[in-house]
């Protein structure tokens, strides 16, 4: 078995500031907390003699293989990404980073948040702009039918509210 994996998909390099404040957190914490620590437990497991079966090394060591990839990953995604600080000019529509709320078919509303890949998965209502759903909201203004294809079939929703400030209210 080889340890061949595809490279991940090219996605939008676009991030909001409050996710790209989090991705430098993230690193700070892990570059300057977190590694130095784990790198005086494995000198100090080390000391401690027998390598080939000292648990407290190997774990420690694999630790620090985990953290320094990760810290390549988020330098060089931070490198990469592209902050989108300003509002669009015309808030009626929707665009990265607003704040939408939907009704389907049965009335049911949803709350959710146009943000960048690396974020989406931090709050419920973060959906990707690079999403099926993200790409029909595309340029919709309030009273707008969207029409998504999932793998269910087709669903229809209705923009009801459009905003670029905070999340609407009536969340469900």
């Amino acid at each position: 078995m080889s340890r061949y994996r595809p490279p991940r998909p090219r996605s939008s390099p676009y991030i909001t500031p409050e996710g790209e404040a989090r991705m430098r957190a993230e690193l700070h914490e892990l570059w300057h907390v977190e590694r130095p620590l784990v790198t005086q437990e494995v000198s100090d497991a080390a000391k401690q003699g027998d390598r080939s079966e000292n648990a407290e090394y190997i774990y420690g060591k694999k630790r620090l293989r985990q953290i320094d990839s990760r810290v390549r990953f988020l330098t060089k995604r931070l490198e990469s990404l592209q902050v989108v600080a300003t509002l669009p000019d015309d808030q009626s529509r929707i665009f990265f980073g607003a704040w939408v709320r939907v009704v389907d078919e049965d009335e049911t509303p949803r709350v959710m948040r146009l943000v960048g890949p690396d974020e989406f998965d931090l709050d419920p209502r973060y959906i990707s702009i690079d999403s099926p759903m993200a790409r029909a909201l595309l340029k919709k203004t309030i009273d707008d039918e969207v029409r998504v294809q999932t793998p269910a079939g087709e669903n229809e929703y209705w923009v009801t509210h459009v905003s670029y400030q905070s999340p609407p209210q009536g969340e469900a």
